[in-house]
C-alpha cells in the first residue's frame, strides 16, 4: 500500500506538470482530455490493452519499471476494458478523469486498486465485483436446496449490496452514466443467479423445480431493456441474457435441461434475433451462445447446422471467425481422438507429457484455479471420494491461470492427498487446444489414451454413472 501511495503521488505530480489541475472546472466543455497509467507487478506481457466494447483503443507498453502512462486528447466517457493477458477488468472514465491502476498479475482481480481523479467509483466497482465473486462461491452450496432457502440467501445478499450501492452513490455523487453501470452490475448479477437456479438445481439433483417457482419469480424480466448499447460487451449483462434464453426455451418447449437439443439451441439463437434489435448487442449475445453450445455438443453434424444458423444471424466478422475456430478445435476433442500435447509441469517443475500420463490407464483430468476457492475444495473432495470407489482410474488435477508460486502455495494450504497435481504453463495454450473456458469441465481418456468424453461436468449428478 505504501508503494501504491508513492506511485499515486508521482502520478498526480506528473499530471499536474502536464497542466491537469485537481479542479474539474478548469476544463472546457469540449475538452475530453484524460489520463490512464499504472503499474503491473509480475507482468505476464510487456503491454496493457485498453478497449471499448471489444474495439482496441490503444496498446500501452510497460517501461523498465513495469509502468505505463498515456494522455488521451479525447476520451469519451464510458466503460472501458483494460487487459493484461490473459486477465482483464473494467475501468470507467468520466469526463477528464485521470486514473492510475496497480495490479499484481499473480492475483489479478484481488489486487486491482485505482488512484487519481475518478478512483473512488472504480474502487467501489471493483469491490462490488469481488463481493459478487465471493457470493457465487457461496451460492454453489445452496443450488441444490429448495426454493425458500435459495430465495432467502440471494435476496438477503442483494439487499445488503444494494444498501452499500445506495450509500456510495449518495456519498460520491457519481455521474448518471456510471450509475447505470453500477446498478446494472448489481442487478444483472442478481438476476443471473435467479435464472441459473432451476438449471443448476436439476444438474446437481436431477430434480425438476421449475414448476415450483413462485409466479413472480421472473417478474423483473418485464423491466429490462435488452437493447441498451452501453451493455454491449458488459459481462454481467451478456451472461444474464444467455442464461435467461436457456430458461425461455425451457419454458417454451418444456424440455429437460440435461437434454437441450440442437433444436433448442437454435431456438435460443432465434429468440435472440427476435428479442434484441440492437445489432451490436445481438452479435455479442449470439457469440456467447455459440461459444457455450459448441462446448456442450460434440456432434459434427449438429455443430455444422448450428454454426450455419449462427452465421445467418451474426454480422460480426471477428466473432464469426472465432466461432469457426472453436468449432474446428472441438473436433479434436471428440471421442476416439487423442489429447494434443500442452506444456505441463509437476510440483518439482519437471515437464510432463500427456502421452506418458495416459498410457495404460483410464484417466480423468479435472481443472482448478485459486481464484475459485470453494471449487478447489469441492472438486478435490469429490475426486477423493471417486478415487476410493474407482481405484483403477487415475485422477489428475490441472491448475490453470495461477503462477507457479500461487499454485504451490494453494497445494500446501489444502494438502490434498493422493491426487496427482500438475500445472498448465500457458493458459492461452490450454484454453485454445483443449477449448477450456470453465473449471467444472472434465476430460476423460481410456487405456489407449483416446478421449472418451472431452466435455463432461464433474458435478453432474450422473457423472460417475455415465463416465466411469
Amino acid at each position: 500500500m505504501f508503494l501504491l501511495k508513492i506511485n499515486c503521488l508521482s502520478f498526480v505530480l506528473l499530471t499536474s506538470l502536464l497542466g491537469l489541475s485537481s479542479c474539474e472546472n478548469n476544463f472546457k466543455s469540449n475538452d475530453f482530455t484524460a489520463y490512464f497509467g499504472g503499474e503491473i507487478v509480475n507482468p505476464s506481457e510487456r503491454f496493457v490493452l485498453l478497449l471499448k466494447d471489444e474495439t482496441l483503443i490503444d496498446t500501452l507498453f510497460l517501461d523498465k519499471e513495469n509502468r505505463f502512462f498515456k494522455k488521451f486528447d479525447s476520451l469519451a466517457p464510458g466503460l472501458y476494458t483494460f487487459k493484461h493477458l490473459p486477465e482483464y477488468q473494467y475501468v470507467y472514465f468520466d469526463k477528464n478523469d485521470s486514473l492510475m491502476v496497480r495490479v499484481n498479475s499473480d492475483d489479478f482481480d484481488n489486487s486491482v486498486v485505482f488512484c487519481g481523479r475518478g478512483d473512488e467509483k472504480n474502487n467501489y466497482f471493483m469491490e462490488a465485483f469481488l463481493e459478487n465473486e465471493k457470493s457465487k462461491e457461496a451460492l454453489y452450496s445452496i443450488l441444490d436446496k429448495d426454493i425458500n432457502v435459495f430465495n432467502e440467501h440471494t435476496n438477503s445478499h442483494f439487499k445488503t449490496q444494494k444498501k452499500i450501492y445506495e450509500t456510495e452513490k449518495q456519498e460520491q455523487n457519481w455521474s448518471t452514466g456510471f450509475d447505470s453501470i453500477a446498478l446494472a452490475q448489481l442487478q444483472f448479477n442478481y438476476y443471473f443467479k435467479k435464472e441459473l437456479y432451476p438449471y443448476a438445481h436439476q444438474i446437481k439433483t436431477g430434480a425438476e423445480i421449475y414448476k415450483q417457482l413462485p409466479k413472480d419469480f421472473y417478474a423483473y424480466r418485464n423491466d429490462i431493456n435488452l437493447n441498451n448499447e452501453n451493455f454491449t460487451s458488459f459481462t454481467p449483462f451478456v451472461k444474464y441474457v444467455s442464461m435467461m434464453l436457456t430458461n425461455r426455451v425451457y419454458e417454451k418447449q418444456n424440455v429437460n435441461y440435461s437434454e437441450m437439443s440442437l433444436a433448442s439451441n437454435i431456438e435460443k439463437l432465434n429468440l435472440t434475433d427476435s428479442f434484441i434489435s440492437n445489432r451490436k448487442i445481438k452479435n455479442s449475445v449470439l457469440n456467447q451462445l455459440a461459444s457455450l453450445y459448441l462446448l456442450e455438443d460434440q456432434n459434427m453434424n449438429n455443430n455444422t447446422l448450428f454454426v450455419k444458423r449462427y452465421l445467418e444471424l451474426s454480422t460480426d466478422k471477428v466473432h464469426n471467425k472465432e466461432i469457426q475456430e472453436i468449432a474446428n478445435a472441438v473436433q479434436n476433442l471428440i471421442p476416439g481422438k487423442t489429447l494434443s500435447n500442452i506444456d505441463l509441469i509437476d510440483e518439482k517443475g519437471n515437464t510432463v507429457l500427456i502421452n506418458d500420463i495416459t498410457k495404460n490407464k483410464k484417466t480423468v483430468f479435472f481443472f482448478w484455479s485459486s481464484m475459485a476457492s470453494s471449487h478447489i475444495k469441492a472438486a478435490h473432495n469429490k475426486v477423493m471420494t471417486l478415487q476410493n470407489e474407482y481405484p483403477n482410474i487415475q485422477f489428475i488435477a490441472i491448475n490453470i491461470k495461477d503462477s507457479k508460486e500461487n499454485w504451490l502455495k494453494a497445494l500446501s494450504k489444502h494438502n490434498f492427498k493422493g491426487i496427482r497435481e500438475l500445472k498448465s504453463v500457458n493458459f492461452e495454450e490450454i484454453q485454445k487446444n483443449w477449448v477450456l473456458n470453465k473449471v467444472h469441465r472434465v476430460i476423460i481418456t481410456n487405456e489407449k489414451g483416446e478421449i472418451t468424453n472431452g466435455f463432461s461436468n464433474l458435478f453432474d449428478v450422473n457423472f460417475a454413472k455415465n463416465n466411469l
